[in-house]
């Protein structure tokens, strides 16, 4: 008798666990989802995240809850994201600093790839190459062409060692072969105080931080990062379009989950936070910081997630930037 028990319990046992997630996905949701930001209340990316949330929560039926955990650079949001089960009721905020500049310039205590499973990318805002008036440059390939003859001279701000500020110029100096000395800030309004002030030369600034500086004239813009002209500086050129190929460096936002969420749940994640971004509307309200909708699949999104590190590992190395050391 036990063993005929066993055997007909045993492919009950087999199968429980994709029924279960199966059962699980078709009553999904059917309670609040917690959403972590991973910064404090206030500023851009919160903004970000409740602009999003608040439409999709009426899509799926059930309130989604922002909880924001700032500190550690993301860290700690990372970690208890990580940690929470696999349900699709836990959901992060990840963005270009938990799922890009810091995977490759910081040893973590998290996997920014195996220990989550990717939903879909929200929007970017470019950044923009911007210089102090004095400069005697007005378009980029001037730019270049000074330092290329002022090797030293020229200092450049970021928002501090290993953010975006710092890697995108990083990069904009390993392809254009020239040398300027790096100013490091505790973020990236400082780093502008000292760029109008002409104690620093140039800088590679968010689009959403630099431009009322832009429109003041107190900053030069020169070019623009990502793929396409952005609307709300249309006359700046991208510096792909410059002869810069492959310089799509975006401050990014997107949503992940623990890793190892049933994929019916991911798709109705992906599909409705697709129709969110779909809204007229939604592009204009995501406008305030600058960034334009790109919805993409829960699979591509894993792979510019992959790529984006990959691209800011390779430059930390090259550049020797190493946080940790």
């Amino acid at each position: 008798m036990r063993r005929r028990t066993l055997v007909v319990l045993a492919p009950g046992l087999w199968i429980g666990g994709p029924l279960a997630a199966l059962a699980q996905a078709q009553g999904y949701p059917s309670r609040p989802i917690r959403y972590i930001v991973p910064v404090v209340a206030g500023g851009g990316s919160d903004m970000v995240g409740r602009t999003v949330t608040e439409r999709w929560s009426k899509l799926l039926g059930q309130p989604i809850i922002v909880d924001n955990q700032g500190g550690g650079g993301g860290v700690i949001a990372c970690q208890t994201t990580a940690r929470s089960a696999p349900d699709g009721y836990t959901l992060m905020q990840g963005y270009v600093a938990t799922h890009g500049t810091s995977p490759a310039t910081r040893k973590l205590p998290y996997d920014p790839i195996a220990d989550f499973s990717p939903i879909g990318m929200i929007g970017a805002t470019p950044n923009v190459l911007v210089i102090n008036p004095q400069v005697p440059a007005t378009t980029l390939q001037e730019f270049v062409a000074y330092v290329r003859k002022n090797p030293g001279r020229l200092n450049y701000g970021s928002a501090g060692p290993g953010s975006l500020t710092h890697l995108t110029m990083e990069l904009f100096k390993q392809q254009i072969d020239g040398f300027m000395v790096h100013i490091p800030y505790r973020g990236i309004a400082p780093a502008f105080t000292d760029l109008i002030g002409g104690q620093t030369q140039a800088m590679f600034p968010g689009l959403a931080a630099a431009l009322p500086h832009i429109r003041s004239e107190r900053v030069r813009p020169l070019a623009v990062t990502g793929t396409a002209r952005h609307p709300l500086v249309k006359e700046l050129p991208t510096l792909i379009e410059s002869g810069f190929p492959g310089f799509d460096a975006q401050q990014w936002y997107g949503v992940v989950g623990p890793a190892s969420i049933a994929a019916p749940i991911v798709k109705r994640l992906n599909d409705t936070l697709a129709e969110v971004l779909a809204a007229p509307d939604m592009r204009e309200k995501l406008s305030v910081e600058a960034i334009e909708p790109m919805p993409m699949t829960a699979e591509r999104f894993g792979q510019y997630i992959r790529a984006d590190i990959a691209r800011w590992t390779a430059i930390a190395h090259e550049r020797n930037i190493q946080l940790d050391a």
